[in-house]
C-alpha cells in the first residue's frame, strides 16, 4: 500500500506550499486507521525538503512517479520514498530511497549490517541503512508478480541528509561493502552525486504506471526464490526427514494446499518433544511450498534458531531467503489471510505482547492465525521457560476456534536426539521432579551423560568433542550476571567459579551454536533453545539444589541481567504459592532444556554438591 502518490511536479508543489506532509498523515489515517506522532510529522517536513532540493533539477522528468510511505506487504515496513520511470532503452526503473535524519552514527565491530546511532530517544543497535534498503528491495523482487513479470528493475540506495561523510567514511568501510554496493549512500553535501544516480536510470516519465504495477502486484515468490530454496535443503544432510517426520510433513502439506484450494482457515497444532523433528520438518515445508508458488514464512520468538537455520540454509550472510524468517512479533498489523501459510517453530515461546517494550498487538497466536490461511505451530509445552511464555495447546485451539480456523493435531514421537533415547528424557523428568516416571536409572539407555566433579573436566570433554565437527557447546543457568559493556569481549569472565573462568557468549553475533571459536564461550537458554548439538556441557548453577531428599529451584540466584522471571518479585508479594509454582516450572524447564539439547551426550557439572552426588546416585 502506497501513502501518499503523485507525479514529480506535484510533490514539488505540495513541498513548496508546505502541505505535504499533511497529506501524508491525512493519508495514513484514511487508508491505515491511525494517528501519525508529531516526531514522524516533522521528520516528513525535514526530509522531504531535501529530497525537493535533490529533485528540482529539470533533467529528472517532471511526469516520473512519487510514492512516499510504500507499506511492503505482509511487514510492518514501509519504504521512505520511490521514484519510478524509463531508461533510454524503456526499461522500467524504479529507485528505492531510505532517508535518515541521522547525523552521528558508530560502527558495531563483529556483527553483520549493525551499526549504532541515537533514535526513538536512545542510543540503539540498528541495521546498517544500506542493509536496510537492500534487504526492501529483495523483498519486493522476491514477492511482487508486477515486478517480476514486467522486469522492473529495483536500484536501493540511502540519503543521510544530516551526516557529513569522513575520510575514510565508516559506514561504507569493508564489512558493510557488499551491502553498500547494492544501495549506496549519498550524506550531507552530496545532493549532485543523488540526482546523477536518479537521472542514470529515469530518464523518462512513467506517469505513475509503475507505481500502480507495484502497488497492485500480486504476492508470490520469484521463481529465483523458489529455485535457490529448493536447492539449499535439498542439498543439505541435516534436513533428510526420517519415518515420521515424513508422515507429519505429507499431512501438513495436504492441508495447506486444501487452504489454497478452498480459501478455509487451518491451524495444524504438531506436539514434539525435544529432538523429535519439529524444525526439519517445518524447513522443508517452507522449502516445499515456497517451490509450490505459496507465500510462506518461517518465525520463531527467539532469534537463535531463525539466525543458525537461515545461516545454514544459505552459507552466507546476505541472502534474500532470509526474508522467510520472522520475529515471531511480526503479524500484529497484517491484513487476516494475507500470508498462505505460517510455520511457528517453537511455539511454547510466543508472547502476547511484541514490540521492545511489549507493547503491540493482542497475542501473538490469535495474529500468526490471523494473518495465515494455514497457520503450523510446533510445540513441547515442557519448554516453556520464561514467565512471558504463553504457547500451549489450550491456547492455540481457543484462538483458532475464535477465528474460525478448522484444528488438525498431530505428534512426532521418535527421538532422533538423545541417541534417539526416550529413557533418557523419561530419566531426567523423573530426577528433576517434573513429573513421575518408570526410568529412575539409566541403566539399558544409550546416551553419553556424566556428572562431573568440576567445570573444567566438563570444558575438557567437550573441547574434546568439538574437535570432530564444531557441533558440541558449553551451556549454563543464568546465574551470573551478563555484563552489558564488556558483551563483545571474550577475554572478560562473566562466569567464575573458584579458579574456572568463561565468558558469555558474545553479544556482537547471533550465531553462536554455529561460530567457529564459540566452543570458548558459554550460551544460556536463550541461544540454544530450539537447536542442537553433538554434545552438551551444562553448568546448573544455584538456582537449582538439592536439599532435604528433594529438587529445590531459587529464582533469588537467578542473574538481574536476566528477564525470563521478570515480573516473579511482584507476583510473589500477591500470589507467593501461585509465584514458587510458576519460578519452579521454568528453572526445571530452563535445565531439562539445556540437558537435552545434546545429540549424544551430555556432561553436567553442578554448583551445588549435594545435587551433583542426588544426580550422580540416579544415574546408578
Amino acid at each position: 500500500m502506497i501513502v501518499y502518490s503523485g507525479l514529480k511536479t506535484d510533490f514539488l508543489i505540495a513541498v513548496e506550499e508546505d502541505s505535504i506532509a499533511a497529506e501524508i498523515e491525512k493519508n495514513i489515517y484514511e487508508k491505515m486507521h491511525r494517528k501519525s506522532a508529531q516526531s514522524e510529522f516533522r521528520s516528513w517536513e525535514n526530509s522531504l525538503e531535501y529530497m525537493y532540493k535533490v529533485l528540482n533539477d529539470s533533467a529528472i522528468p517532471s511526469d516520473a512517479g512519487i510514492a512516499i510511505e510504500y507499506n511492503i506487504p505482509q511487514t510492518s515496513k514501509r519504504v521512505d520514498f520511490i521514484i519510478s520511470g524509463y531508461n533510454d532503452n524503456n526499461e522500467p526503473n524504479v529507485i528505492i530511497i531510505e532517508l535518515k535524519q541521522w547525523d552521528k552514527v558508530d560502527v558495531i565491530d563483529g556483527q553483520d549490517a549493525i551499526v549504532e546511532t541515537f533514535t526513538g530517544g536512545a542510543l540503539r543497535k540498528v541495521v546498517h541503512p544500506s542493509y536496510q534498503a537492500w534487504s526492501y528491495a529483495s523483498m519486493i523482487a522476491d514477492y511482487n508478480q508486477s515486478v517480476q513479470q514486467k522486469y522492473i528493475m529495483l536500484h536501493p540506495c540511502v540519503y543521510l541528509h544530516n551526516y557529513r561523510k569522513s575520510a575514510p567514511e565508516k559506514l561504507e568501510q569493508n564489512q558493510y561493502r557488499e551491502y553498500v554496493d547494492d544501495a549506496p549512500i549519498f550524506a550531507r553535501g552530496e545532493v549532485s552525486k543523488l540526482r546523477d544516480f536518479i537521472k542514470k536510470v529515469v530518464k523518462i516519465g512513467d506517469k505513475k504506471e509503475l507505481l500502480y504495477d507495484i502497488d497492485n502486484g500480486k504476492i508470490r515468490p520469484s521463481k529465483s526464490l523458489q529455485d535457490s530454496i529448493k536447492s539449499m535443503v535439498e542439498g543439505n544432510q541435516e534436513f533428510i526427514m526420517l519415518d515420521e517426520q515424513k508422515v507429519v510433513y505429507e499431512e501438513i502439506l495436504f492441508a495447506s494446499k486444501k487452504c489454497m484450494d478452498d480459501h478455509k482457515k487451518r491451524t495444524v497444532i504438531v506436539r514434539g518433544g525435544p529432538g523429535t523433528g519439529k524444525t526439519v520438518v517445518a524447513i522443508n515445508l517452507l522449502a516445499k511450498l515456497t517451490n509450490e508458488g505459496q507465500f510462506v514464512q518461517y518465525t520463531s520468538k527467539n532469534s537463535a534458531p531463525r539466525n543458525v537455520y537461515s545461516q545454514k540454509l544459505t552459507g552466507h550472510k546476505k541472502s534474500t531467503v532470509k526474508n522467510m524468517f520472522k520475529g515471531s512479533g511480526s503479524y500484529y498489523d497484517v491484513d487476516s489471510s494475507l500470508i498462505d501459510t505460517i510455520l511457528c517453530d517453537e511455539a511454547h515461546r510466543l508472547n502476547a505482547k511484541s514490540g521492545m517494550f511489549q507493547n503491540l498487538g493482542e497475542n501473538q497466536i490469535k495474529e500468526i492465525i490471523n494473518a495465515s490461511l494455514c497457520s503450523v505451530f510446533f510445540i513441547d509445552e515442557s519448554q516453556r521457560v520464561t514467565l512471558n511464555d504463553i504457547g500451549t495447546v489450550g491456547e492455540i485451539r481457543k484462538w483458532a476456534d475464535m477465528l474460525g480456523s478448522e484444528v488438525l493435531e498431530m505428534e512426532l514421537m521418535s527421538q532422533f536426539r538423545c541417541n534417539g533415547s526416550d529413557g533418557y528424557l523419561a530419566w531426567l523428568d523423573d530426577v528433576l521432579e517434573i513429573r513421575k516416571t518408570a526410568n529412575t536409572d539409566m541403566r539399558d539407555v544409550d546416551y553419553d551423560i556424566k556428572i562431573v566433579d568440576s567445570p573444567m573436566e566438563m570444558k575438557n570433554l567437550i573441547v574434546e568433542r568439538n574437535k570432530i565437527n564444531n557441533r558440541s557447546r558449553i551451556l549454563a543457568g543464568y546465574c551470573w550476571e551478563w555484563i552489558k559493556g564488556e558483551q563483545n569481549n571474550t577475554n572478560y569472565h562473566d562466569i567464575k567459579i573458584g579458579d574456572f573462568e568463561m565468558s558469555w557468549n558474545l553479544g556482537n553475533t547471533s550465531t553462536f551454536a554455529i561460530d567457529e571459536n564459540s566452543v570458548e564461550e558459554i550460551g544460556c537458554i536463550h541461544t540454544s533453545q530450539g537447536l542442537e548439538f553433538d554434545y552438551a556441557g551444562v553448568i546448573i548453577g544455584d538456582d537449582m539444589r538439592y536439599e532435604n531428599g528433594h529438587i529445590v529451584t531459587d529464582f533469588t540466584k537467578r542473574a538481574k541481567t536476566d528477564q525470563s522471571l521478570k515480573g516473579l518479585k511482584g507476583l510473589y508479594k500477591s500470589n507467593p504459592d501461585k509465584a514458587l509454582s510458576e519460578e519452579d516450572e521454568i528453572i526445571k524447564n530452563t535445565y531439562r532444556t539445556l540437558m537435552t539439547r545434546g545429540m549424544k551426550g551430555c556432561y553436567v557439572y553442578c554448583t551445588d554438591k549435594p545435587l551433583a552426588d542426588y544426580l550422580r546416585n540416579c544415574l546408578e
